[in-house]
């Protein structure tokens, strides 16, 4: 029952951030949000930047889960750039929980100008999410260098982060996000080939 109530806790936390933002957020909103007393809204995350370390970490692993565990996309038969595009792009899906999960965690990294605890944790985050797609784009390019690699992974990030940010604001149509998401994944892999070629 405790996890249950921590986890409904945290997908409240979510929405909240989603649709509110991180200034002046009162744990009051959270308890109200998941139906509980904020008493144990405290009682499972001590205070509030406890709950905004905790709520970052959930959304992480739910977008974990959104782009990994989808087996009707394909299964294990995928090339490992079909792999790649596939976990970029179900970043992009009309789905309420991507939707709030893009939300919130830009949300965060906004917040995370501000407050040096949670850009640690938000530090974290990312380093993970680089190091997974630079695993990704390595087993595409496996004579490229690390740094290279590397760069391409931040490349790709930072190219999600924007395009989510516009998809979510209605300034591009999710079509048409996805598609240019496709466009800089096949740059990012055309210049890690000239990169791989002029090492070589």
């Amino acid at each position: 029952m405790g996890a249950d109530r921590r986890t409904a806790i945290l997908k409240a936390a979510a929405r909240v951030i989603a649709r509110r933002g991180v200034r002046g957020l009162r744990v009051s909103e959270i308890a109200a949000e998941a139906g509980v007393s904020t008493a144990l809204v405290y009682y499972h995350f001590k205070d509030r930047t406890g709950i905004l370390h905790r709520t970052l970490e959930f959304i992480s692993d739910r977008a974990e889960r959104y782009t990994t565990g989808r087996a009707e996309d394909g299964g294990p038969g995928r090339t490992p750039r079909q792999e790649l595009e596939r976990s970029l792009l179900l970043e992009f899906q009309d789905r309420p929980e991507v939707r709030e999960n893009s939300t919130a965690w830009g949300e965060l990294r906004a917040t995370a100008v501000f407050d040096p605890e949670l850009r640690e944790a938000l530090t974290e985050a990312h380093l993970i999410w680089i190091g997974e797609l630079t695993d990704s784009l390595g087993r595409i390019h496996r004579t490229a260098n690390a740094a290279a690699l590397t760069a391409s992974a931040e490349r790709l990030t930072a190219a999600l982060e924007a395009l989510s940010m516009r998809w979510l604001s209605e300034l591009l149509p999710l079509g048409h996000a996805r598609d240019l998401m496709r466009e800089a994944i096949a740059v990012e892999l055309a210049h890690l080939r000239r990169t791989t070629r002029v090492f070589d």
